[in-house]
Parts: C-alpha cells; sequence; structure tokens
C-alpha cells in the first residue's frame, strides 16, 4: 500500500498526480511528494522500523513508491559514530560522524536518491535511465541502472575527476563529457529529458528521487536513539540533501516517533562556489548563480536548484553557513583521516573545515552536540590531494636501509 498521495507545487500548492512530472505548469516551481501522515502514523512503529532490514527501505512507508521496492535493497543504514580525536582536535564536546562514504554499492549518499529513483522509474514502465551529474550521481546510476536492467545515458562535465569517470564506464554504460559545467550539462539534460522518454532521475523524477535523502536523515534520528541533534552540518550543491534531512526530522516528528526537533542546520560550501551562502551573508533572498571554480567538483552547482529552501531552513533554526577555501578543504580531508581514519572526498573537507570554523567564530558551541554529514568516499577524488600527502619512502630490501630511515625519522 502506497502511503504517497500526490505531487504538490512548493509555491503555489497547486495538486498534482504522481507522475514523472517535476514543475508546476502553472508557477513553474518545484514540484514535491505529498503523504497521509495520518495513516502511516498509525502503521508506522519504532518496532516495526528497528524489526526490519538494515537497509535504507526500512523507512519506506515514508518513500514515495507504490509497489514493493526493487533497487538498492542492499543500500542504506550507513556508520553513524563519535569521533572523539576529531572533538578533541576541534576543542569541543561531542561530535558524531554519519558516514555515507561506505554506502553501497558506490560509495556515496547518492544510492539513497537512485534506489528510490529507479524503484520509481520501474513503477513508471521505463526502460532508460539518465541522470545529469557531477560524479557520484554518475557512478550510482551507472551501477544501479545495471542491477536494475536499465539501458543507461549518463551526462556529466568534462573536466570530472578521473577516478569518478572511471567509476562510470566499468559498468558500461553511455557516459557522455559535455564542454562546459554542472549547470550547462544539466540545462541539456532538460532539453532531451523533454524529447525522449527517458527516466531523468534528477529531472522529470526528481521529486521521488530526492525524497531518498530523508533516509540519510531517518538513520541518523534512530542511531541517535530516536533523537535530532544539537547542530549538523551539511555540504550543499544544490541544497536538497539538507532540505530532505530537515524534512526527515519534521515527518518523524510528525507521526510521533521523536519529540520536537530543534536542530539548527548549517551548511558547508566551497569558496569558489558557494551561491548559498554568500546570500545568507548577504542577507538577501537572491542566490546569485555562479561559475564554479574549485576542487570540490561534486558541490560545482553554481545555480542551486534549492538553493532558497535551504536557505530559509537555516535561517529558521538558527543555523549558520560558511565556506572553505580548497587549501582548507585539503586539510579538512586530512584531518579527518588523521584522528578517525575516514577518507572522504573533497566534500567532507569542506564539511569538515566549515565545522572547525564555526566551532572557532562561536556560532556552534564547543559543549554542544554536532553531526557531521559525510557524503562520499575519498578513494573517487585522489587527484585533490595526491600532491599533498606525505611521500613514499623507498629502501633496500635490507635492515641496514630500513634503520637509516628509522634514525632519520
Amino acid at each position: 500500500m502506497s502511503y504517497a498521495k500526490s505531487l504538490k507545487c512548493r509555491e503555489c500548492g497547486r495538486i498534482y498526480e504522481k507522475k514523472p512530472i517535476y514543475v508546476c505548469e502553472w508557477c513553474f516551481g518545484p514540484l514535491e511528494v505529498v503523504y497521509d501522515y495520518e495513516k502511516i502514523k498509525k502503521v508506522l512503529t519504532k518496532e516495526r522500523i528497528m524489526s526490519r532490514k538494515e537497509n535504507l527501505w526500512r523507512y519506506k512507508e515514508l518513500l514515495p513508491i507504490d509497489q514493493e521496492p526493487t533497487v538498492g535493497l542492499n543500500s542504506g543504514f550507513t556508520p553513524f559514530f563519535e569521533a572523539k580525536n576529531l572533538a578533541k582536535v576541534l576543542n569541543c564536546k561531542k561530535i558524531f560522524i554519519k558516514d555515507d562514504s561506505v554506502n553501497h554499492p558506490t560509495l556515496s549518499f547518492k544510492d539513497r536518491v537512485v534506489a528510490v529513483a529507479l524503484s520509481k522509474a520501474k513503477e513508471f514502465g521505463f526502460h532508460t535511465v539518465a541522470c545529469a551529474s557531477t560524479g557520484n550521481l554518475a557512478n550510482s546510476v551507472s551501477s544501479h541502472s545495471k542491477t536494475a536492467g536499465f539501458d543507461c545515458y549518463v551526462f556529466i562535465p568534462s573536466d570530472l575527476e578521473k577516478s569518478k569517470i572511471i567509476s562510470s564506464l566499468i559498468y558500461g554504460v553511455n557516459l557522455i563529457a559535455i564542454d562546459g559545467n554542472y549547470d550547462d550539462v544539466n540545462r541539456l539534460c532538460g532539453e532531451i529529458a523533454s524529447k525522449y522518454k527517458w527516466a531523468f532521475v534528477n529531472v522529470n523524477l526528481r521529486p521521488y528521487y530526492a525524497e531518498g535523502s530523508k533516509t540519510y536523515g531517518f538513520e541518523i534520528v534512530e542511531q541517535l536513539g530516536w533523537r535530532t541533534p544539537q547542530h549538523i552540518v551539511v555540504p550543499a550543491a544544490s541544497g536538497s540533501l539538507l532540505t530532505k534531512i530537515y524534512k526527515s526530522f519534521k515527518e518523524f516528528e510528525q507521526i510521533g516517533l521523536i519529540k520536537k526537533s530543534n536542530t539548527k542546520f548549517h551548511i558547508a560550501q566551497a569558496s569558489g562556489c558557494s551561491p548559498i551562502v554568500t546570500a545568507l551573508k548577504e542577507k538577501t533572498e537572491i542566490i546569485k548563480p555562479v561559475k564554479p571554480k574549485t576542487i570540490a567538483k561534486s558541490l560545482a552547482i553554481g545555480n542551486p536548484a534549492d538553493g532558497f529552501y535551504a536557505q530559509d531552513i537555516i535561517k529558521k533554526t538558527g543555523g549558520f553557513g560558511e565556506v572553505a577555501t580548497d587549501n582548507e578543504i585539503i586539510k579538512g580531508i586530512k584531518l579527518l583521516a588523521e584522528t578517525e581514519g575516514v577518507f572522504t572526498e573533497t566534500a567532507g573537507g569542506v564539511v569538515v573545515a566549515v565545522c572547525k570554523k564555526l566551532i572557532e567564530q562561536g556560532k556552534i558551541k564547543r559543549d554542544e552536540e554536532i553531526v557531521i554529514s559525510i557524503t562520499g568516499n575519498g578513494l573517487k577524488t585522489q587527484e585533490a590531494i595526491e600532491d599533498k600527502v606525505n611521500k613514499l619512502i623507498k629502501i633496500k630490501p635490507d635492515i641496514k636501509s630500513f634503520e637509516k630511515v628509522l634514525k632519520g625519522r
């Protein structure tokens, strides 16, 4: 039984049937999924959730599928742990890490959204799936499309990291590199989606696709012992992840699984692509598009689709936004690896660097609890730090050579 009732325009409130559409035909506002929370409240309990398999579908009543899920049956429920060493270095009381760098199968939070989008594509009867991507989504759509039996076209900026390109090509999909940035790729995909009857996960399936990010928030609540944290720091490209984590907290609150959420939401962007943070600091609702220039390519979206909504959540929860330079991103990646043994991609480096800044600025008090969002694996962005790590030590195969090195260190 489906508990998703319809689609609804986030601007004018107009209601639409559940179809592969994403824009209101009256005001051109974005559409999102509406649920019957009263019915969900009667069937979804903590006990029922905890009795299920540890994957993202343990929260299926709050996801927009009409049938049983068919994709991503081993995705989600990633590690959540206290980062005691990192907290000590940053001189704060308690930091938790929600670690999607080990999500199945492609090592990023995108496995969540793709699982939902492709399950919905199956229900709609599509045979070909596609996406516009800065890398992680490309990898996830490529992988899941093969297990689900779809033909697949993936569109990326031509300057994407080599590791992410290979991590899509390995699945034998049609990978197409565009001479331009992500916003150029996205515009082209909009044109293609209007001409070809394909399931573009982040175009015509975007209302369903975006809902998958809620499972990241649901898991945080469950893994914290059925409560929300005082602070959460989230990386932002389009801004969608932050909005959906917020929605997940509010949904659990609405159906009675948790008490009122008072979490402060903080947004982390790279200084070379920070339209949302810039708008926050300038205290304007107008988010001006920018041309990205940053090593954090997974966050390099200059015209963020959910920027306004993310900004609104940050302001009403009392949160803040901050940026990280390329050098600070690298330091953040290394700090997380050296303290907690987690090798994150550049987006994670942004989060660590921004969290450090917010603590130092007093915007997050040192005696308050923080969750930081690690959304991708560092194996995908090795180029960013290959010249910034310790040098390889080569020796001859004898004890004297080793002891010479040992003495020198």
